[in-house]
């Protein structure tokens, strides 16, 4: 498929997330075309793919560096910056781009196959369950208190040794709450 069908066939999709994975799977490919990295979908988007659209946000989040890569894909397919988000009014997509990098190598990333070569990268449950934590502890994000204690429960293969090991450097720190998180999903 070229860019027009898949831009095409984006506009048809009716579930938010299926559209926004779609698209953030056009920019992949069309950002290794370049030999550039792909970009990680974070944030609320992530949330809405594990809760299987149980949370929803209106905006894709992605991690990534060569920002102005970045920036050329996205004007070549039709959005247009308006302050920190890159809009396409047509296709009812917003993006923004929040953050460089993940934090640490070995952070694990779940992907999303199409099919025709097109795949998506989104952060791994462990890495989204501590960031949601952070903002259920210091932002006192009752959401996000909900939608941690959702993903454990309902996640049974989730990296113990990784995710303990990531709740206690020092811009986490939040230990006590995962370990009686994880106590309350064993009972």
């Amino acid at each position: 498929m070229n860019t027009c069908e898949i831009l095409k066939k984006i506009k048809q999709i009716e579930s938010p997330l299926k559209k926004q994975l779609l698209m953030v799977a056009l920019i992949t490919n069309l950002l290794e075309q370049k030999g550039k990295d792909a970009p990680i979908v974070i944030g609320g988007c992530a949330l809405s793919y594990y809760s299987r659209e149980v949370y929803f946000t209106a905006d894709i989040d992605l991690a990534y560096a060569d920002r102005e890569a970045l920036d050329d894909v996205l004007k070549n397919i039709g959005f247009v910056k308006q302050g920190r988000y890159w809009i396409n009014e047509d296709l009812n997509i917003a993006i923004e781009v929040p953050a460089s990098i993940l934090i640490g190598e070995d952070s694990p990333l779940e992907i999303v196959e199409f099919g025709n070569g097109l795949q998506c990268r989104i952060i791994g449950i462990e890495d989204l369950i501590i960031d949601r934590l952070n903002a259920c502890k210091y932002w006192k994000s009752e959401i996000d208190c909900e939608m941690v204690e959702m993903l454990i429960i309902k996640y049974k293969e989730i990296d113990w040794t990784y995710l303990e090991k990531k709740a206690v450097i020092p811009e986490n720190n939040v230990l006590p709450e995962l370990m009686e998180l994880k106590r309350k999903a064993k009972q």
